[in-house]
């Protein structure tokens, strides 16, 4: 039996503030999980798991036991009404909400090697596009994503449910600025792994087919508006660009991202399906 929270008392109004403000969750160290996927490849992948929330007086499903059974972490049967809050959802069907462990922001999280295959995402203000990005990395084959600078939040709960999950299956890693990345790239190579830097850009002077994406490479995403930064650009071996027609001036960011790795996994086989 879980500790019942039937009121707005001091821990709702912890989790809650989860949901929108960043400062918190980064003091607190916590975020919160929606969604049977999500939570199912926390619970698969080891996430550290510090409480779940239940919906009191329901009869969980065998999704919800299996979850309850194999994560050793405090569970509170909240009311209904709560529940649906924090699983911003309009209904009250919501079964289960985690509230989970940021993962440490440490580069070496991402593994290196000959095949290595890793993004960099800089200074993107979507949310939705960090989770979409999240998603395709981990379907296309990428070792990782490091997302830099000034930039929406990785753990927000738009970034978390786009992830579909994947944010727990390959490392994220925040950086402060490219000159993180930078020395983090020196590291990598010196250690014996020649990783190439390779920007996307609309006015790259390299059509994306005619680059070797086979190689150990480390991709370049620009902010959604921008572009790559001044830094960005000096930090790169090379920039490609995707032709497009139409009347679009240019891709989304994430779309844009998934094509590149698309064309990557293509160059190299295709990842082997899990």
């Amino acid at each position: 039996m879980g500790k019942r929270v039937s009121v707005r008392n001091a821990a709702f109004q912890q989790w809650q503030s989860l949901l929108t403000n960043r400062t918190k969750r980064q003091r607190t160290g916590e975020f919160l999980v929606h969604g049977v996927r999500p939570i199912t490849l926390a619970v698969e992948h080891g996430w550290p798991l510090t409480a779940l929330l239940r919906a009191d007086g329901r009869r969980p499903s065998d999704w919800a036991r299996g979850v309850l059974s194999r994560v050793d972490a405090p569970v509170y049967d909240l009311a209904p009404d709560l529940l649906a809050e924090l699983s911003e959802r309009d209904d009250d069907t919501a079964e289960l909400v985690a509230v989970a462990a940021l993962a440490p922001d440490d580069l070496t999280r991402i593994p290196a090697g000959p095949s290595m295959l890793v993004v960099a995402f800089d200074r993107p203000t979507s949310p939705g596009n960090i989770g979409t990005l999240t998603r395709s990395c981990d379907a296309l084959g990428a070792a990782g994503l490091i997302v830099t600078g000034h930039a929406a939040d990785v753990y927000d709960p738009k970034a978390v449910r786009a992830s579909t999950g994947s944010l727990f299956a390959l490392p994220v890693v925040r950086a402060p600025a490219p000159a993180d990345v930078a020395t983090w790239v020196t590291a990598v190579r010196e250690a014996g792994t020649p990783l190439q830097v390779i920007g996307t850009d609309e006015h790259g002077p390299t059509r994306i087919t005619d680059v070797d994406l086979t190689a150990p490479t480390l991709l370049v995403i620009g902010n959604e508006t921008t572009g790559m930064s001044t830094k960005w650009h000096t930090l790169c071996d090379t920039t490609l660009h995707i032709p497009i027609g139409g009347a679009a001036s240019s891709l989304n960011a994430a779309t844009a991202g998934t094509l590149t790795l698309y064309e990557a996994a293509r160059q190299r086989s295709f990842p082997t399906a899990r």
